[in-house]
């Protein structure tokens, strides 16, 4: 349009003048809701805000597991080099976080709606945030090597399947229930499912005629032969998730214990889905009639479980 450079230039300046006071209110978003100094519409004010609070799934994947510490956030160039990242932006979203964390981390409710209402970003946001402030409240272990393969997503998939079957908040409503609490009654009481241990042979067959008909030779011969370790092995885990150190190593424990050894034995991924759902049904199926309370400890145990394993099942 003609505009000299000296007045484009000026006018960039400008806005990055703007942006730094305005920087000061986005830390706080409830204080530029509030203020008066800058005359913004509402759109662009939540779009400001939507952009200031935007995280990288490649960078929140990093952070999770890490304490939020001064000392991390020194070593955050580790963070920019392996992720692409530029440092000045890996070092916004970590301070985000780290803000966000500590503004919910003990506030009674849901974290995600906690997150909207003192942010005021979206929800699909606040989801991401209400992950990493999950994951780091309950200490979950996320940073072992063998992980590393499990993406950001998957985790959030994960993440949340707890907080909404496995917290408080599963059977109760109300802002004295906290999806940051996990329900230890629940958690105990998985232990009564050791009693499926008895019924192996039971479930055995129920699950190998309803697969047989669906699965390759190979394949069934391969389930036939490890089906009782694939059994123990949720039996296991179930009865020891009252612990905390066991709960923290869930994604360590379903990884070790049924990930690599399907992925040793050639399963793919609709086999994985195959398998889980005819284990949760058959279990369902054959305690009808006998034991409501086992059955509807397995089912919501079962629900974690499966989403778990589909996300973390990669070829």
């Amino acid at each position: 349009m003609g505009a000299p450079i000296d007045l484009i230039a000026s006018d960039v300046l400008d806005h990055y003048r703007t942006y730094s006071l305005i920087e000061l209110y986005l830390h706080a978003p409830t204080k530029l809701m509030e203020q008066s100094c800058f005359q913004l519409e509402p759109h662009t004010r939540d779009l400001i805000i939507e952009k200031y609070y935007s995280i990288d799934d490649v960078v929140a994947r990093e952070i999770l597991g890490k304490k939020l510490t001064s000392r991390y956030r020194k070593d955050l160039d580790e963070v920019g080099e392996k992720t692409c990242v530029k440092l000045k932006s890996c070092r916004r979203q970590f301070d985000n976080v780290k803000r966000i964390f500590r503004a919910v981390e003990e506030l009674p409710g849901t974290l995600t709606n906690n997150i909207k209402q003192h942010f005021f970003i979206s929800n699909e946001l606040a989801k991401k945030y209400a992950c990493i402030v999950f994951l780091a409240c309950l200490r979950f272990e996320t940073s072992k090597k063998k992980l590393q393969y499990l993406s950001f997503s998957d985790l959030l998939t994960c993440s949340h399947s707890i907080m909404i079957y496995w917290t408080y908040t599963y059977q109760h409503t109300g802002p004295e229930y906290y999806d940051t609490e996990m329900d230890k009654e629940f958690l105990l009481d998985l232990r009564e499912l050791r009693c499926l241990l008895d019924k192996e042979k039971e479930i055995k067959h129920l699950v190998c005629l309803r697969l047989k008909p669906v699965l390759l030779e190979r394949a069934f011969h391969e389930l036939d032969g490890n089906f009782r370790s694939y059994w123990r092995a949720l039996i296991t885990i179930a009865c020891n998730l009252h612990r905390n150190r066991e709960l923290r190593d869930l994604f360590v424990d379903l990884c070790e214990k049924l990930v690599e050894p399907w992925r040793q034995n050639g399963w793919n991924h609709d086999q994985v889905n195959k398998f889980l759902s005819s284990i949760t049904q058959s279990v369902l199926d054959l305690e009808i009639s006998r034991d409501q309370e086992t059955r509807c400890l397995w089912d919501r145990y079962m629900q974690v479980i499966t989403i778990c394993l589909d996300k973390m099942y990669h070829i």
